[in-house]
């Protein structure tokens, strides 16, 4: 991805600043999440996701993402956290959004995605790219802060909560 100087037009080789990303934990059955393994580097398994485009909600990023990732579409969506290590993507800095979702049907692969399947949270496949294993990790642990356990439906998105959808 080259970037150029709006004014004078030329290459900037890195910009001086992270791009914005999004990030899914989509939750298809109870206890399982939808995983897609990257067809570009870095190789591996990770979270439906991508880069928000300019004049895109990041709600509305997420919903495109997921959909040209997996084939789904998304029935709850709430933000979960941001993560911002800069080190979180070895192609560029990044700061990610995090969304927890929910979804019906079955996640096949496409665009980046070679390939989409859910998969239980205790058997989550390796390796996995950027820092979804932290990620995930946290999302483990929103699930007993909210007192439900993988295998159970969990509150907010899986209860058809839409965080995006209330007005502020």
């Amino acid at each position: 991805m080259e970037f150029r100087c709006p004014s004078c037009g030329a290459a900037i080789p890195q910009l001086p600043f992270p791009l914005l990303t999004v990030d899914a934990i989509l939750e298809v059955d109870a206890g399982s999440v939808v995983l897609v393994r990257r067809r570009f580097e870095p190789l591996g398994w990770a979270l439906p996701g991508g880069f928000v485009q300019c004049g895109e909600s990041l709600e509305d990023a997420c919903r495109r993402e997921v959909l040209e990732e997996t084939g789904l579409e998304i029935e709850a969506l709430e933000q979960m956290h941001a993560y911002s290590d800069p080190g979180r993507d070895p192609r560029r800095p990044t700061v990610t959004v995090v969304f927890v979702a929910r979804a019906r049907g079955t996640p096949r692969g496409g665009d980046d995605a070679a390939e989409a399947a859910a998969f239980p949270l205790n058997d989550i496949p390796q390796p996995l790219c950027f820092d979804h294993g932290r990620i995930l990790e946290d999302y483990r642990l929103r699930l007993r802060r909210l007192g439900a356990a993988p295998g159970r439906p969990t509150p907010g998105p899986a209860n058809g909560s839409d965080a995006s959808a209330r007005k502020t």
